[in-house]
């Protein structure tokens, strides 16, 4: 079915002729073979966004209509894979065009002459159903991709093979209720319409990133949701980074939508030289890279977001847990406010569409712990975190409200302390989790009870430091009581020793959560030894130049398989507190 051009308004073309098209449809305009996605139809026009560029386009050209939507390709390859918005692998293209990507060039998504080693799980005569496992491909040596039953089949196993195959080659025929079906390790699917599941499960576990600020204060549930907000300068990226590296999910999709183009050339340099601590492999071997910088066309950034959650739910059905990290929401917000303008609809907050809110929730929504399809109880977990990039900072400008409303983890960058250099710069007194009462259990029986009491005692004394901090902007640190005094050194101890984490520093990047457990009952301790003391009529000077002090302060750097050490410093802080106590009760 062929239609014709009869507007041109940058990435948006208006044909008529389109009465058979329907909504999301891919189309290709012109003789170049442009790719568009059909937005919008009144009557027989159809308006299409258009992911790539326009210029030189006028009325009158064809317009044919694939009939089919936009779709991902699911299949061996996607890992290491660098790709764009709607799925076009780079370094490929790299190769065949240069440093920038020709126009309406045909490219096959995922390399089709790759020969993958095929081992089968299940054996002939076996009864499957969608989902189950029907065999498994060693993709790299982080991640066994296991090919599934694809959607809506069901039945025996009549012949399935082992060896090597591309990826359209037929590895399994299965005898349904249809006919006979012939599977490849290849699937298709929408990337607008989320994966099938079971059934959603409430989060109970944390995923533990190995950043203090985020582990014991606002903690985010394996299958949560979480937003990064800040300005300009505040770390969001960084903090995305320590993400990706150190969380203890199987699976990072990483989508940098409308991003700067020297930062996502930092991301593409910087992922494939980290080291994946857990295989000690390269990052890149547990990851998916979706680039789509602010320069390419403004329509593709619009559907990588939606490509980059199909490829994370894909790796979910397989049983992974899986962290995708889009960077940023504002500028796909952008996309969105820019296409609406040209379809003339009716603006909403800022120019943003009526619709914004619910596109977002569309997107954070297909996040969850899932029980999986197929015949046995397998589940896995798609995790979201979505930075946000507010005009100077403003967070109640409409893309960062509409987040708010949705996600369940906010963690609020500040510039004032980026502007200090405290990193992570987390604002402790804006940030929140909604998550820590549903995983309190989990760190209850893997960290001990002892965590949640001193979390509680942390966001307290932070909470009476800035009570106390207009005090003393006022009229000084000397006019507070020796005990406020305490609670600003023990919240300045809080902020230096325990929040304040090196990105760049071997030891001090990740912390688990037993370190970080000791770490804070130091601070908990001298806090409360202190006090005694000073019940007790000991000098607070004398307390705070105690020696051990320092060594405190320098626990973070010490490495997770010498935390024996930390038994060494309680003990001298209880000594050399006690010393002074006595030292006290003497002159009294």
């Amino acid at each position: 079915m062929a239609g014709k051009t009869v507007k041109v308004s940058g990435p948006l073309i208006v044909a008529e002729g389109m009465a058979d098209a329907k909504m999301y449809d891919v189309v290709h305009v012109s003789k170049l073979g442009l790719v568009g996605e059909i937005i919008e139809l009144r009557g027989d026009k159809a308006s299409i966004q258009v992911y790539e560029e326009t210029s030189g386009l006028g009325v009158g050209e064809d317009v044919l209509s694939t009939g089919e939507p936009l779709s991902a390709e699911l299949a061996p390859g996607l890992i290491t894979g660098i790709f764009d918005g709607i799925q076009r692998p780079l370094t490929t293209l790299y190769f065949e065009y240069g440093n920038r990507i020709s126009r309406g060039f045909t490219v096959n998504k995922l390399d089709r002459e790759k020969r993958w080693h095929f081992t089968p799980r299940v054996k002939e005569h076996d009864a499957v159903k969608e989902g189950d496992v029907l065999g498994v491909v060693q993709e790299t040596e982080a991640v066994e991709h296991r090919i599934l039953v694809p959607q809506g089949m069901a039945g025996t196993v009549r012949s399935i093979r082992s060896g090597d195959f591309t990826i359209e080659e037929t590895v399994a025929v299965l005898s349904t209720p249809a006919g006979e079906k012939e599977v490849c390790m290849l699937q298709k699917w929408p990337v607008r319409k989320g994966r099938p599941y079971r059934e959603k499960l409430s989060p109970s576990s944390p995923m533990i990133t190995g950043q203090r600020v985020i582990d014991t204060l606002f903690p985010i549930a394996r299958g949560g949701v979480a937003a990064v907000p800040g300005p300009f300068g505040s770390g969001k990226t960084v903090v995305q980074h320590q993400l990706a590296k150190w969380a203890d999910a199987d699976i990072i999709v990483y989508v940098g939508c409308g991003e700067r183009g020297n930062e996502m050339t930092d991301v593409l340099n910087e992922f494939p030289a980290l080291k994946d601590p857990r295989t000690g492999e390269s990052l890149m071997k547990r990851t998916v890279l979706i680039a789509n910088t602010s320069d390419m066309p403004v329509a593709a950034r619009e559907a990588s977001i939606y490509t980059g959650i199909t490829i994370a739910e894909y790796f979910r059905d397989m049983g992974y847990n899986v962290a995708i990290m889009a960077d940023s929401t504002s500028r796909w917000a952008e996309a969105l406010r820019e296409m609406s303008g040209r379809l003339e609809e009716m603006p909403g907050e800022e120019g943003y569409p009526a619709y914004l809110a619910s596109r977002l929730a569309e997107f954070y929504e297909r996040a969850g712990v899932v029980k999986l399809l197929g015949s046995d109880e397998r589940t896995g977990s798609v995790t979201a975190i979505g930075a946000v990039s507010p005009p100077g900072g403003d967070l109640s400008e409409p893309v960062s409200q509409a987040t708010l409303r949705i996600v369940k983890v906010f963690w609020g960058l500040s510039a004032s302390l980026a502007y200090k250099r405290h990193f992570p710069a987390v604002d402790w007194l804006t940030s929140y989790s909604l998550y820590a009462d549903r995983i309190k259990g989990w760190y209850d029986k893997n960290a001990g009870k002892e965590f949640f009491l001193y979390r509680g005692f942390v966001m307290k004394t932070l909470q009476e430091e800035a009570a106390l901090d207009e005090i003393v902007r006022l009229v000084g640190m000397d006019a507070l009581s020796s005990k406020d005094r305490l609670t600003m050194e023990t919240a300045k101890m809080i902020r230096e020793d325990y929040l304040h984490q090196n990105a760049f520093h071997e030891v001090d990047t990740f912390s688990s959560v037993r370190k970080q457990l000791l770490m804070l009952g130091l601070i908990c301790d001298f806090n409360r030894l202190a006090g005694e003391a000073l019940a007790n009529y000991a000098d607070l000077d004398e307390i705070l130049a105690l020696p051990v002090r320092e060594k405190i302060g320098r626990a973070k750097y010490i490495p997770e398989e010498e935390l024996a050490r930390f038994a060494e410093i309680s003990k001298e802080l209880n000594a050399q507190i006690k010393a002074v106590a006595q030292g006290g009760e003497a002159d009294e």
